[in-house]
């Protein structure tokens, strides 16, 4: 499978190049089999490239911008879809490829839901597993709302740091000079 990415290389507009260029050279880095195809040099390209971008995918004038990148025939999404799942360590869940053999990458929401039997993540199995599951979850939330307090307290602190350098310039006088200690001697 080879994964396509449809660019302008006329592009006049520097956004879209640095899209295109961040896209192209992720793809490259990371040995990713692809296909630059230019849609400002080839109508054909810029055809299926339009008509193959779903509908609720395309801005509100209907014409997508590049970079856009399908894998074959199946559309994966435009740069900003691109640069979530590229934070989000799915990339390859995004491109439709399987990770290489080794790396540490994260399984997207849909894979990562789905058990090797076919069941979903979160399906109530039993009454006993659903009591625990909520002791976990009330477990949880306490952990969240100690990790928020804890966050609030650094806010605080770094707040307070502030204004209290603000108090210290503040003290200083702005419109006076400080007298030149060499040139009093």
């Amino acid at each position: 499978m080879v994964i396509k990415v449809f660019v302008a290389t006329s592009s006049g507009s520097v956004a879209i190049r640095k899209k295109q260029q961040e896209v192209v050279g992720f793809l490259e880095a990371n040995k990713i089999d692809f296909k630059e195809l230019d849609i400002a040099g080839d109508e054909d390209n810029r055809k299926w490239m339009r008509e193959n971008v779903p509908g609720e995918k395309k801005p509100q004038n209907g014409i997508p911008l590049p970079p856009q990148i399908f894998n074959e025939e199946q559309y994966c999404g435009d740069f900003d879809s691109f640069f979530s799942a590229k934070e989000e360590n799915i990339i390859y869940s995004f491109l439709g490829l399987a990770p290489p053999p080794g790396s540490k990458v994260k399984k997207s929401p849909e894979e990562a839901s789905s058990l090797p039997n076919g069941d979903v993540v979160g399906e109530a199995q039993g009454t006993t597993e659903g009591t625990e599951k909520a002791e976990e979850s009330g477990e949880n939330e306490a952990q969240k709302e100690d990790n928020e307090d804890a966050g609030n307290l650094a806010e605080s602190q770094e707040k307070n740091k502030t204004q209290g350098m603000k108090q210290h310039f503040n003290y200083l006088p702005t419109n006076q000079t400080q007298p030149n200690a060499l040139a009093q001697s």
